[in-house]
C-alpha cells in the first residue's frame, strides 16, 4: 500500500506506517491502537491518520463540518458517544467515526451501528472492559547467559538488529568458540559451517536463527506475555461474560500465564527452585559447614587428653612439625568426622543432587588443620557448575513455555483487539438507548431532487442543560430555505442545535435521538452561531464575504443561521438576510435561519420565504409557556406581545388595549 496516499500522511510517516506488520488492517479497521505501535506515532495522529484513509477509501474530499459551531456540535455529539466508553481505546477508536456527505461511508457505519445497538450493556463485561488496554510490546531486555556467534560482517549486523538482547560476538575458528562456551551457557553459532563442531558447552549451531527468535530468545516471547498479563486475563474475562467466542484455547492461556512471573523469568519448577536457591545459599552454606566441623573439633579437643611420649615429641619438634600434624596423628578418625559433617551439611542444606555433591569433595581439604578452610577455588567451581545448571534449566523451561505461548502469540491481538471492539460497539449502544435512538431514513442527495429537506418526529436534544428526561420532545420539518421566529427563551436556539446534531449523527452513520427522522443527504453543514454584539466594519466585510462563498453552488448543504440580524442595524440586517435568503432559494438549499425579524425579512425578500414559529402559549407565575415544536407558516408572536395581552386581560383600562392594537 502506498501510504502517502493517504491525507497527511508525508514521507516520514508513510516510513513509521511500513514497520507495522498489519498496518493495512489497522487503517481498514481504524485499529487506533495499531497505528499507534508505529514509531513516533501518538492515539492522536494514529486516529487522524485513520479518519484520512477512510476518507480515501471512500471518496471523501471532507469539509462537512464547515463552521466552527458546526465542529463544535460534532464534537459534543463525540463527546456523548465517548463518554460511555470504557476504555481508552474506543474513545480514540470513536474519533474515527466523523460526519461525512459519501454514501457508502455512511452505509458503512450504519451497518456497524446497527450491529451495535443489538447488543446488551451487560455490567459484567462494562466491569471486566476495564481491565483491557491495547498489547504494549516490551523493550528489549539484556540476556547475559547466551550469545550469538559469527565469522560473517554481513551476519553480525543482521544479527545486532534482530537480536538486541544478546552479545553479538565475531569468532574465527573453533578455538574462539569453545572459549565463548567457558563464558556463557549457550552460544548460538550462525555459520553452518561450524555444523558439527565438538567443544564442551551447549553449542548450536541455527543458521536460520532469525526465523527462530522464539528458540533463541525465548525472552522476548515471555516478556511480552508478561507485561501484557493483566490485559490478556481481562480480554478473556470480557469474552466469558459477553458470550463471544475466543480466538484460542482460554484454559491454556491462563495456563501459561500461572507459570510466568511478572520478570518474564518462569514459576512453578521445583527443579529450577532448587538450583537457584544453592546458587544464591552457596556462600552462606560453605561458611556453616565450616562452622559445623571447627564446632565438633573444638569439642573433640576440649575434651580429649593427648599423651605424647618425650621421644615422639622430641622427634615431631626435630622435624618442624606443627599442631596439624598432632591432629592427624591423634584425633584423626575425630578429623575425618568433623570434615565429613561439613560435606554433609554443605549437601544437605543447598539439596545437591549426587553429581553435584562430588564437587563438594574438595570444597574443604582433606589434610587436617584447625580451624578447618575452604578452598575458595573449588568453591567457585561449584558455584560456576550450580549456575551453569541453573541457566540450562532455566533456559529449557524458558524454551519450552514459550513454545506453549508461542501459537498463542497471534490469537491474542485478537482476543484483545475483540475485547476493545466490543467496548467501542458498547458505546454506540449505551448511546443509542439512554437517548431513545432511532436511525434516520436519507430520501436521496439534497439537490438532485429538488430543495434539500429534513423531518424530525418528537426529536430531543441531549445537548440541553437538563435531565434527558425532562427534555420537551420537538417535531420540526423544513423544505428549502426557512425563517424560524419565536419569543426570547423559547428554544429557537436549542432547536437549531437539535437539527444540526441530527443531521452530524446521522452523516457519521449513527442512531438519532427521535422518534423518526428523514433528510437529505447533505455535503456540508454551515452552522452560523448568534455573533456577540454588533460587528466592526472589517468583521461584517468578512462575515459578507463568507456568505458569499456559501452561496455558490450550496444546493446540497444545510445552513443554520442563528440571529444573523445582530452583525450589524435591523433595519439593513433585514435587507441583507433577504438577500441571502433569496440566493439559497434560486440555488435550491436547504436553511433555517432564526431571527426576530422574520416579517421585515420577508416583506424585504423578493422570492417566497416561509416563516415557521415557535409559539408561547402564555404566561404562568411570569414564565413563559411554549410549545417547543415550531408551527409552520406561522410568524410567531413576540414576549412583549404577551406581556401586553396578559396586561390588557386583567386591567379595565384602555392603555393596554391600545398598545396590544399596535402588534395587529
Amino acid at each position: 500500500m502506498d501510504f502517502e496516499t493517504i491525507p497527511g500522511v508525508g514521507e516520514k510517516t508513510a516510513a513509521a506506517l511500513a514497520e507495522l506488520d498489519d498496518a493495512e488492517r489497522a487503517l481498514t479497521d481504524g485499529d487506533v491502537a495499531a497505528l499507534a505501535r508505529a514509531p513516533g506515532l501518538t492515539e492522536g495522529r494514529a486516529a487522524a491518520i485513520a479518519r484520512g484513509a477512510i476518507r480515501r477509501d471512500h471518496d471523501d474530499p471532507g469539509g462537512f463540518l464547515a463552521t466552527d459551531r458546526a465542529s463544535e456540535i460534532y464534537r459534543d455529539a463525540l463527546g456523548l458517544l465517548q463518554a460511555r466508553t470504557v476504555t481508552t481505546y474506543a474513545e480514540k477508536r470513536l474519533e474515527t467515526l466523523f460526519p461525512t456527505g459519501s454514501a457508502s461511508r455512511i452505509e458503512e457505519v450504519r451497518a456497524f451501528a446497527a450491529d451495535a445497538t443489538d447488543l446488551d450493556p451487560d455490567p459484567d463485561v462494562l466491569a471486566a472492559l476495564s481491565g483491557v488496554e491495547p498489547l504494549a510490546d516490551p523493550k528489549p531486555r539484556r540476556v547475559r547467559e547466551r550469545c550469538i556467534a559469527t565469522a560473517d560482517a554481513e551476519r553480525y549486523a543482521a544479527a545486532k538488529e534482530a537480536f538486541p538482547e544478546l552479545s553479538i560476538e565475531v569468532v574465527e575458528d573453533g578455538r574462539d568458540i569453545a572459549e565463548l562456551a567457558r563464558s556463557y551457557s549457550t552460544v548460538v553459532v550462525l555459520d553452518e559451517s561450524f555444523a558439527g563442531i565438538d567443544v564442551d558447552g551447549d553449542v548450536r549451531v541455527l543458521p536460520d536463527a532469525a526465523e527462530r527468535t522464539d528458540e533463541v530468545v525465548p525472552e522476548r516471547l515471555l516478556a511480552f506475555f508478561a507485561v501484557n498479563r493483566e490485559a490478556l486475563s481481562a480480554a478473556a474475562a470480557v469474552h466469558e461474560a459477553a458470550g463471544l467466542s475466543p480466538p484460542c484455547d482460554l484454559a491454556a492461556l491462563r495456563d501459561a500465564l500461572s507459570r510466568l512471573a511478572d520478570d518474564g523469568t518462569v514459576l512453578g519448577d521445583d527443579e529450577l527452585e532448587r538450583l537457584s536457591n544453592a546458587v544464591d545459599d552457596l556462600d552462606t552454606a560453605v561458611s556453616t559447614a565450616e562452622s559445623v566441623a571447627n564446632d565438633r573439633l573444638r569439642d573433640v579437643i576440649r575434651e580429649r587428653d593427648v599423651t605424647i611420649e618425650g621421644t615422639d615429641f622430641l622427634s615431631l619438634v626435630e622435624q618442624g612439625a606443627r599442631v596439624d600434624s598432632l591432629l592427624s596423628r591423634e584425633l584423626e578418625d575425630e578429623f575425618d568426622e568433623a570434615l565429613s559433617a561439613a560435606r554433609d551439611h554443605l549437601v544437605e542444606s543447598l539439596s545437591l543432587r549426587p553429581g553435584e555433591a562430588d564437587l563438594t569433595e574438595r570444597v574443604f581439604p582433606e589434610d587436617p588443620s584447625f580451624p578447618l578452610g575452604h578452598d575458595e577455588e573449588a568453591v567457585g567451581r561449584l558455584r560456576t557448575e550450580l549456575k551453569a545448571a541453573r541457566d540450562r534449566r532455566a533456559a529449557k523451561l524458558k524454551a519450552d513455555l514459550a513454545a506453549d505461548l508461542g501459537d498463542l502469540r497471534d490469537p491474542v491481538e485478537t482476543l484483545v483487539r475483540d475485547a476493545l471492539e466490543l467496548d467501542v460497539r458498547l458505546a454506540v449502544s449505551r448511546f443509542a438507548r439512554d437517548f431513545d435512538c432511532v436511525f434516520p431514513e436519507f430520501t436521496g442527495a439534497a439537490g438532485n431532487d429538488g430543495a434539500g429537506s429534513f423531518a424530525i418526529e418528537a426529536g430531543r436534544s441531549p445537548l440541553l442543560d437538563v435531565d434527558f428526561a425532562d427534555v420537551d420532545p420537538v417535531d420540526y420539518e423544513v423544505s428549502g430555505v426557512t425563517l424560524l421566529s419565536g419569543v426570547n427563551s423559547g428554544g429557537k436556539t436549542s432547536t437549531l442545535d437539535l437539527v444540526g446534531l441530527v443531521v452530524v449523527l446521522a452523516h457519521m452513520g449513527l442512531p438519532v435521538p427521535a422518534e423518526s427522522v428523514r433528510l437529505s443527504r447533505f455535503s456540508e453543514l454551515h452552522y452560523y452561531a448568534k455573533s456577540q454584539g454588533t460587528l466592526d466594519a472589517g468583521a461584517f466585510e468578512s462575515t459578507l464575504r463568507d456568505f458569499a462563498a456559501l452561496t455558490d453552488g450550496a444546493a446540497d448543504r444545510l445552513v443554520l443561521v442563528d440571529e444573523l440580524e445582530s452583525i450589524t442595524e435591523p433595519g439593513a440586517s433585514a435587507k441583507i438576510i433577504a438577500g441571502i435568503l433569496e440566493e439559497l432559494a434560486e440555488q435550491g438549499a436547504a436553511a433555517v435561519f432564526v431571527s426576530h425579524l422574520a416579517g421585515g425579512i420577508r416583506e424585504a425578500a423578493d422570492v417566497s420565504v416561509a416563516v415557521d414559529g415557535i409559539e408561547a402559549v402564555g404566561l404562568e407565575d411570569g414564565e413563559l409557556v411554549v410549545n417547543r415544536s415550531p408551527v409552520k407558516d406561522h410568524l410567531a408572536r413576540s414576549t412583549p406581545e404577551l406581556i401586553v395581552e396578559k396586561l390588557a386581560g386583567e386591567n379595565e383600562t384602555s392603555f393596554y388595549g391600545r398598545l396590544l392594537e399596535k402588534f395587529d
